[in-house]
């Protein structure tokens, strides 16, 4: 049985007070050691470190919301993957649909993204997904398998499994409108059909692939039922305890 990995995407939100209460808040509700499951909080570079340093010693793992793929040198403003795995991050979140929209990232440059975090050991959580307009054209699977593919070119069979795929349909993204757990599942079932063609059938049984797209405690229930669908990535409802751990303990039964 594949884990569940709940991952919350904290946006450009929390200062340096706000990320601590809020991370020891999440630390106490989560301090049962977890079975066969993952969780991530994702908050802004600047208070990396001082999450880091509240999260030590529990379950939770850190992760980051963006990196550049050179290891370093003059790119003002920039991150590397070295940097983050020395701030204490295990993963990070490349491709989001609002740096694909506002910040122009495009499949080639995930690609890249990819291979750093790779090359750091990160887990890289690679998102893809249609806008609504695409949606409404009936591009949706074929969006998902250029995104898909292009993301993962030139990935060796030896580090597929490293990887974690988010589909995030991007008209649901902030909209309070999600996705229904069948078309999530229709989604996600394809990409594991994508991964079998491009590698082998055992990393499409095996790789995690989230969903995400406002993603709340009253549906993560009938989304995580689904076979296909291991987690979530998770942005509103990341940013206060109570909504949060509530969506990490339905997924966990949702296990059992």
């Amino acid at each position: 049985m594949r884990m569940k990995l709940i991952a919350g995407n904290w946006k450009m939100y929390k200062n340096s007070q706000e990320a601590k209460e809020l991370v020891q808040g999440l630390k106490d509700c989560l301090s049962k050691p977890l079975e066969n499951a993952c969780v991530v909080v994702c908050p802004p570079f600047t208070v990396l470190k001082e999450v880091c340093q509240v999260i030590d010693g529990s379950s939770i793992k850190l992760g980051a919301q963006n990196l550049y793929w050179e290891k370093e040198g003059p790119f003002t403003g920039e991150v590397s993957a070295g940097m983050l795995k020395n701030a204490g991050c295990a993963f990070v979140i490349i491709g989001h649909s609002e740096r694909r929209k506002y910040f122009g990232e495009t499949n080639e440059s995930v690609n890249k993204k990819i291979k750093a975090a790779l090359e750091n050991d990160l887990t890289p959580i690679v998102c893809v997904g249609e806008t609504l307009q695409q949606r409404q054209n009936n591009q949706t699977l074929r969006v998902v398998e250029d995104h898909v593919e292009g993301a993962l070119q030139g990935i060796a069979s030896s580090d597929i499994l490293k990887i974690v795929i988010a589909y995030e349909p991007v008209w649901a993204i902030g909209t309070g409108v999600n996705a229904t757990p069948k078309q999530a599942q229709e989604v996600h079932k394809y990409i594991r059909s994508l991964l079998g063609n491009m590698y082998s059938q055992e990393v499409s049984k095996n790789l995690l692939i989230l969903y995400g797209g406002s993603v709340k405690p009253d549906n993560i229930g009938d989304l995580i039922k689904e076979e296909d669908i291991d987690g979530a990535l998770v942005g509103g409802a990341s940013l206060k305890v109570d909504s949060f751990t509530q969506i990490v303990d339905k997924s966990i039964k949702a296990n059992v």
